[in-house]
């Protein structure tokens, strides 16, 4: 999930010594704004502005960190984004309604989802050095969101209303196998093994409070772990978006908003480790407000977690060793999908 830019793989991180905070900045997409906030996780404060970003989806970065790859649902667009400045280098025309951005582990390409029905549904490749749209990989359903896994071997991409998940192969640029579920598919975490390869896919399910577990050499779905149902009381849709897993490898985050919470597991036991109460808001005679949680991301170092509160326009820095809620950080209008920068 995460590589040098921090947007693609975390696999080079295993193997280096972990980054501080002050080398990463956490970018977050304000969907019912036309803003992206950046935070710097030292301060826990929002260090710039990107504005004139209507509906923003997904952030990519490129390797050495001087672009910011925007997907814009209101314009069917990736925006191409100078970092220092926030000003516009190119707007790149997609196929269709453009979800979750991802970009290959060497910069060279990034393939979009195009969340649209047949025969528009697929997924968009753009050449980074040409910004411009070279293909699309056509799909039998709408395409939501899509992870480079951490060999940088193929890309994984999902369907709600098709409810599969694609393996594509990234030499070929052809889909590789695919696995259907029984419920829409959501939020996807890939994992890797101790050799590097793909180990498992975590896939969260639109009516499931859990996630199933895929085998990605077996490409088959070997289990099915619940979430905790408590506290409840919380009006929710999804019952749970948005998961991840650690830098350092060690542990699986994901968010749950029938219990206005994140959840983090042990790696590879998957062995339930604790829970961190999200903010909530409480108003008189009325059902409590839970934050909506609907993704997070880590410091590099593995030490803090950051979650967007969508309802509450704010984002939530929580410590990962002690569990601990750290900074409330306010935002833009309705935040959705927050990505991790490492710095150059």
């Amino acid at each position: 999930m995460k590589r040098k830019c921090w947007s693609v793989t975390f696999l080079w991180i295993l193997s280096a010594i972990p980054l501080a905070a002050s080398t990463a900045r956490i970018y977050v997409t304000n969907f019912a704004g036309d803003t992206i906030d950046v935070i710097d996780p030292v301060t826990n404060k929002v260090v710039q502005v990107i504005e004139g970003v209507e509906q923003p989806h997904g952030v990519v970065f490129s390797p050495d960190g001087s672009r910011v790859y925007i997907t814009i649902e209101f314009a069917n667009l990736l925006k191409v984004v100078d970092r220092k400045t926030g000003k516009t280098i190119k707007d790149v025309p997609l196929s269709g309604r453009p979800n979750l951005p991802v970009i290959t582990n060497d910069g060279k390409r990034i393939l979009v989802c195009i969340a649209e029905n047949p025969p528009v549904a697929g997924v968009d490749i753009i050449d980074t050095t040409s910004l411009e749209r070279v293909k699309t990989i056509p799909m039998k359903g709408w395409m939501h969101d899509i992870y480079v896994t951490p060999d940088g071997q193929y890309a994984v991409a999902g369907s709600p209303r098709g409810k599969f998940a694609v393996v594509i192969d990234l030499q070929t640029e052809q889909p590789a196998w695919e696995i259907q579920f029984d419920k829409d598919v959501q939020t996807m975490t890939v994992e890797s093994g101790p050799d590097g390869a793909t180990r498992r896919i975590f896939v969260q399910l639109r009516d499931f409070h859990g996630f199933a577990v895929v085998d990605f050499a077996k490409r088959e779905e070997v289990d099915r772990i619940k979430l905790p149902d408590e506290p409840s009381g919380f009006r929710t849709g999804v019952p749970s978006h948005g998961s991840g897993i650690a830098p350092d490898g060690k542990t699986f985050w994901i968010l749950s908003r029938v219990t206005n919470s994140v959840f983090v597991y042990s790696l590879p036991e998957l062995k339930l480790l604790g829970r961190v109460a999200l903010p909530e808001l409480k108003l008189p005679g009325r059902t409590t407000i839970g934050s909506q949680p609907e993704w997070l991301t880590f410091t590099p170092d593995s030490k803090t977690v950051y979650v967007s509160n969508t309802w509450l326009n704010s984002v939530s820095a929580i410590d990962m060793e002690t569990l601990k809620l750290a900074a409330i950080i306010p935002v833009g209008q309705s935040p959705h999908r927050i990505s991790t920068l490492v710095l150059p």
